[in-house]
């Protein structure tokens, strides 16, 4: 029997993130909501274990989902700058793609919004309620356009935030 064999029923565990090290979402439920729940601002129902564009009774429970959440608080997951040169002379038609893109996904999914677009100095600066979305429009934008895409995950926390230039 080889000393370094590890015995059946127990798992290795994967190094390449520390345990301590994960991600906190201060917004997601600590439960399981009760369903149907709806949300008092944006319509949104939490349904099957997770929140949809459906209908429901006048009788649903009331909860904020994490957007609106977000959202009134002011504490984006996501933050997308684009700048440079071409951003420059092409800001209008930029913007387009990224609120075509933004619509899109929140049509599937309720909890994926833009929460503003600001023009700060010759660049676009872009706060977002997912961290998916914010990669999303970045990954939209250099498919569109190419230039330089950095994507920078803020480790322990869910937090993403994407350059893009060119």
């Amino acid at each position: 029997m080889s000393i370094n064999k590890t015995p059946s029923g127990i798992h290795a565990v994967s190094h390449d993130r520390p345990l301590f090290e994960q991600d906190v979402d201060a917004y997601k439920s600590k439960g399981k909501l009760s369903e149907p729940t709806v949300c008092p601002q944006c319509g949104a129902v939490y349904h099957e274990g997770r929140w949809q564009w459906i209908e429901t009774s006048a009788d649903a429970d009331k909860e904020s989902c994490p957007a609106c959440r977000r959202v009134h608080d002011n504490q984006p997951a996501g933050f997308v700058t684009l700048q440079g040169p071409f951003f420059n002379s092409h800001c209008e038609e930029i913007r387009r793609l990224i609120q075509h893109h933004a619509e899109h996904e929140r049509a599937e999914h309720p909890l994926k919004r833009i929460m503003a677009i600001e023009n700060r100095g010759g660049a676009m600066l872009i706060t977002t309620t997912d961290t998916h979305l914010a990669r999303g429009i970045g990954e939209a934008v250099r498919h569109a356009y190419q230039g330089e895409l950095k994507v920078d995950h803020v480790s322990g926390e869910n937090l993403v935030r994407v350059h893009w230039s060119r």
